[in-house]
């Protein structure tokens, strides 16, 4: 009898993981965003030699500084330019991190601001560029919002998305910033950032992204 309940058990457990696999399998092909992580390994994206930073856990992209606090930018290997960006981040403590696209860089900052040292997650930092000859948090592109919708030390779902010359950015399906800007008009890998010069560690999953026309 134990050996039969063990057996039903498994085969519960069994057709759960093919049901859920089968649900997001249907919601890929709803929304059109396909996934740019497989969870297991960094396939699709521009993997460093060596690489002490970035590592699969149970799913999970994990970035982390290495022992001189070095960091790193992780780029796919594909380029986008008009894009619609899903992913699921968690951090603990400080961190500074983010989402980086377009060219010239634009940034959708995760954490403290390393300039301003206060959390600016949402918001849109412009990398010092011939078009943009000072770099910074334009006030235009703030976060609003952020703090009641954003779950400490807990998953957080963030969509970005870059049409043309406007950037928009929810936080757990609600909108906290968009930003317009003519200047960052060219594609470019997206990168997912781990900062240098601060021992952090960010956490990111079900990472999925499709081209807009």
């Amino acid at each position: 009898m134990k050996q039969n309940f063990a057996i039903k058990s498994i085969l519960t457990v069994a057709a759960g993981i093919v049901f859920l696999t089968a649900a997001i399998a249907r919601v890929d092909a709803a929304d059109g965003l396909k996934p740019l992580f497989t969870g297991t390994n960094l396939a699709g994206w521009k993997v460093p030699e060596p690489n002490p930073f970035w590592r699969t856990v149970d799913g999970v992209l994990v970035g982390e500084n290495d022992e001189k606090l070095k960091g790193h930018t992780l780029h796919t290997e594909q380029s986008y330019t008009n894009f619609v960006v899903e992913l699921e981040a968690r951090w603990t403590g400080e961190i500074d991190s983010g989402v980086m696209m377009r060219e010239p860089e634009m940034q959708v900052q995760f954490g403290i601001s390393r300039s301003l040292k206060r959390d600016m997650t949402g918001a849109y930092y412009l990398a010092k560029h011939s078009v943009n000859p000072k770099s910074g948090y334009p006030d235009a592109g703030h976060a609003k919002g952020f703090e009641k919708l954003f779950k400490k030390d807990d998953w957080n779902r963030f969509r970005i998305e870059a049409k043309g010359d406007t950037f928009t950015v929810w936080l757990n399906g609600e909108q906290i910033s968009q930003y317009t800007d003519a200047r960052y008009s060219g594609g470019a890998p997206l990168g997912l950032q781990v900062h240098p010069g601060l021992k952090m560690k960010v956490e990111f999953r079900n990472i999925r992204a499709k081209h807009l026309d």
